[in-house]
């Protein structure tokens, strides 16, 4: 199926490994050119040279960044030869909080939470969603999480932010924009063997006192597919999410996560 989103712009964070970079990969692979973004240099650079390799045919412009800071959403917008914040694409990512007892959590680490994965996708969204209504399309998808329905203990920081997004992204996406072709999507990754997810149970394996591979095989056996998800497959669904197929879709919370979130709807 051609997607219909060959020569567009996108900004994808957290591209250099995990499910940004499955994410930025599926784009490339449509003839989407990216500017990624990423705090590490080393891994970005390496993970834009590879989909250079795969993807001669798209421009990919790696910017190492805190996309949190001001000074680091300046930087991405600035990048040479990028489209400044005429994206006509954005997946918003940036790593999850630590998980732990929420206890333990003073107003900083509340902040900080809040900040990376609440108003710094409102702060981009906001930078580029005028822009995208201007030109008649737009798609944002924000990188959120399965604990937004289905939240863990241990994972309070992120149930607390992504759930704040979540609610502000229910109204703008339903705003007039929706009639100006700018589409906002959440996509809610379950359990994708990622970095995240190992740090995650490694926190539940200490807290149960069991070994982490006891921990991620439990975990295994509860989700219907009986494995974890790849970053491949994720970023499959987020590039379906930017196509023009996907225009009548729009305010939803689409969940990855091989069966696991039991409920109806």
């Amino acid at each position: 199926m051609d997607l219909g989103i060959k020569g567009k712009w996108a900004l994808v964070g957290g591209a250099s490994k995990g499910l940004g970079l499955g994410c930025a990969q599926a784009l490339a692979a449509e003839g989407v050119n990216v500017v990624m973004v990423a705090r590490g240099a080393e891994a970005l650079q390496a993970a834009a040279q590879a989909i250079r390799e795969a993807q001669p045919g798209v421009q990919v412009l790696p910017v190492a960044a805190d996309i949190t800071t001001p000074a680091g959403r300046e930087a991405v917008f600035g990048a040479a030869g990028g489209p400044g914040k005429a994206f006509d694409i954005v997946v918003t990512n940036a790593g999850g909080p630590p998980p732990g007892d929420f206890r333990q959590w003073s107003r900083d680490t509340w902040i900080a939470a809040l900040d990376a994965n609440m108003l710094t996708p409102i702060e981009l969204i906001k930078a580029t969603v005028d822009g995208m209504a201007e030109r008649g399309f737009g798609r944002i998808v924000n990188i959120t999480s399965g604990a937004v329905k289905a939240p863990l203990q241990v994972l309070g920081l992120s149930n607390g932010a992504r759930t704040g997004l979540t609610g502000f992204v229910a109204g703008l996406a339903r705003s007039e924009i929706a009639a100006r072709g700018v589409t906002i999507n959440n996509l809610l990754p379950g359990a994708f063997e990622t970095e995240r997810l190992r740090t995650t149970l490694g926190g539940l394996a200490q807290k149960q006192g069991q070994t982490y591979e006891a921990v991620a095989d439990g975990r295994r056996q509860n989700v219907p597919a009986k494995r974890f998800g790849n970053a491949d497959e994720f970023g499959a669904v987020c590039a379906f999410l930017c196509s023009r197929h996907a225009a009548y879709i729009t305010g939803q919370n689409i969940l990855a996560d091989g069966g696991a979130y039991p409920g109806t709807f």
